[in-house]
């Protein structure tokens, strides 16, 4: 089975309508959550995501859009871009993802699902070896698929107990090797300094994931959150990937 992997997609609908043509074919989709905050499209990009009966986990700006969680925890660009989400997201997709949870154990494919880690799958970022090694500890599965950093990430918990952040490279097949943690990157606000959109496909036939990226109209999606009066940082830095 080939599963296309998106996480972070932050309403920023022309690098997900991006993603989407590049993707390789593809059985399903598997998305580890905020497909809203930041940007200027959280319907269409909800609508676009259930369109895709895409198994949807929910993240830390959905929450936030949704009520469940204080604004006054984010920085001060981002509140301002969730206030205005949650005046613009519709009270149809605001029901669809308050039914998300915010991760899932496939044990079918002997995977986990999480939008954070797997002991805070909301808030806490696995975004340096000592947090991936800590988050081994509640690895149930082979492998952990997740999402937040807005970084592409691979961490391996070797046999003798040694932790190794694994190098990731578009288009060359990772093999998936018992206890890894892989983040496939962010459709819609990537901050590896990389501007192109990021995502992965996992092929369980293969054994394999491999991280992918792909150019898209970042002007156009600029010129939607100028339009929307969304704040100029968040913006701009769509340009760099910082």
């Amino acid at each position: 089975m080939r599963i296309l992997l998106l996480a972070d997609i932050h309403a920023n609908l022309a690098a997900l309508e991006a993603t989407l043509r590049a993707a390789p074919p593809h059985d399903g989709v598997w998305c580890l959550g905020d497909i809203i905050g930041y940007g200027p499209k959280p319907n269409e990009c909800v609508a676009r995501v259930r369109q895709l009966e895409a198994l949807t986990l929910t993240g830390n700006h959905d929450q936030a859009a949704l009520g469940n969680i204080p604004l006054e925890l984010f920085r001060n660009t981002a509140r301002q871009a969730l206030e205005w989400t949650r005046q613009t997201l519709t009270p149809e997709n605001a029901a669809w993802l308050a039914a998300r949870p915010p991760l899932r154990q496939l044990r079918a494919h002997n995977v986990t699902l999480t939008h954070g880690s797997l002991r805070d799958s909301i808030w806490e970022y696995i975004d340096k070896p000592k947090t991936a090694y800590e988050n081994m500890a509640y690895l149930e599965t082979a492998y952990g698929f997740f999402g937040h950093t807005h970084h592409p990430a691979a961490y391996h918990l070797q046999a003798d107990g040694m932790l190794v952040k694994l190098t990731i490279t578009p288009d060359h097949p990772l093999t998936l090797l018992p206890k890894l943690l892989f983040n496939p990157g962010s459709v819609g606000q990537p901050r590896d300094g990389d501007p192109r959109a990021a995502f992965a496909l996992y092929d369980s036939s293969a054994g394999t994931v491999t991280a992918q990226r792909v150019e898209y109209d970042i002007v156009a999606t600029q010129q939607a959150m100028r339009q929307a009066h969304l704040p100029l940082p968040l913006a701009e830095r769509l340009a760099t990937g910082d």
